[in-house]
Parts: C-alpha cells; sequence; structure tokens
C-alpha cells in the first residue's frame, strides 16, 4: 500500500505546479495577459488585476508545493478560482471553454481538500509542529527568597 504521506505531497505537487506554470507565464507576457484580460471583458484595472493574479498563484503555488501555511495558501487559490473561473469559462457554447470551467471546478475541490486536512506529515506545517513539539520546556523561575 502506498504511503499516504507520499500521496499528500504527489498530489499537493500536481496541484500546484499548474498555479505555478500560470503565474511563470504571466510574469513571462504582461502586456499577453492584460490584453486577453480586456478581451474578456476586464477593461478597467487590468494591471492591478494582473499583479494581484500573479502574487495569488505565486504565493498560492508555493504554498502547495512546500506545504507552508497550506491551509491558508488554498483558501486563498480557491477564492481566486471563483471569479477567474466565471470570468474566463462560462463560454459554454465553445466546448474548449467547459472543459476549463470543468478542470477548474476539480482544481477547486482539490484546494478544498487541502484546505480541510492540511499538507501531511512531508509539508513544512508538519516539520514545524514537531520542532515545536519538541522543543525544550523552559524551567519555570524560582522565587529565591533571603533570609
Amino acid at each position: 500500500m502506498l504511503d499516504s504521506g507520499y500521496l499528500n505531497l504527489l498530489g499537493r505537487v500536481l496541484l500546484g505546479l499548474i498555479f505555478l506554470i500560470s503565474g511563470i507565464n504571466k510574469i513571462a507576457d504582461p502586456q499577453g495577459t492584460q490584453h486577453y484580460m480586456t478581451l474578456m471583458g476586464m477593461t478597467t484595472m487590468t494591471t492591478l488585476f494582473y499583479i494581484g493574479a500573479v502574487a495569488i498563484e505565486i504565493a498560492g503555488s508555493l504554498s502547495l508545493l512546500l506545504g507552508y501555511r497550506i491551509k491558508a495558501g488554498a483558501w486563498l487559490l480557491f477564492v481566486f478560482m471563483i471569479p477567474t473561473t466565471l470570468v474566463f469559462h462560462t463560454n459554454f457554447g465553445d466546448q474548449n471553454q467547459m472543459i476549463h470551467f470543468l478542470k477548474n471546478l476539480a482544481m477547486m475541490g482539490g484546494l478544498l481538500y487541502a484546505a480541510a486536512y492540511g499538507g501531511g506529515r512531508l509539508s513544512m506545517d508538519a516539520g514545524l509542529e514537531r520542532v515545536e513539539r519538541t522543543e525544550e520546556p523552559r524551567r519555570p523561575l524560582r522565587k529565591v527568597v533571603h533570609q
């Protein structure tokens, strides 16, 4: 039987890669990304939305990949996916857009799972918890009475 720690890690990596690659692609072509936003009806504040999308995708993907603050990172990406899916993938007359819509729903399901159950034992969060548990407890100060 496969170890659940490794399966959790593999699931986080597979889920995080799509956001990392998407963020890197946006960094590589900022004008193209903002032009696409405009074509999809986002006619104002595209620079702000562009910067926000890059920041969320990079931060969220690193959270998933490293398992650091994974519940917060998963929620951040989940909330980000709601308007992204509704703005860019609701042209159901286009089968490609329908596939992207359904893919996003599946990714959102994976993000909910990560938000609910965390990164597992092979995550930075779990490592930090182990370190906190194994630190030596501080000895209480003794009251010294001079006579």
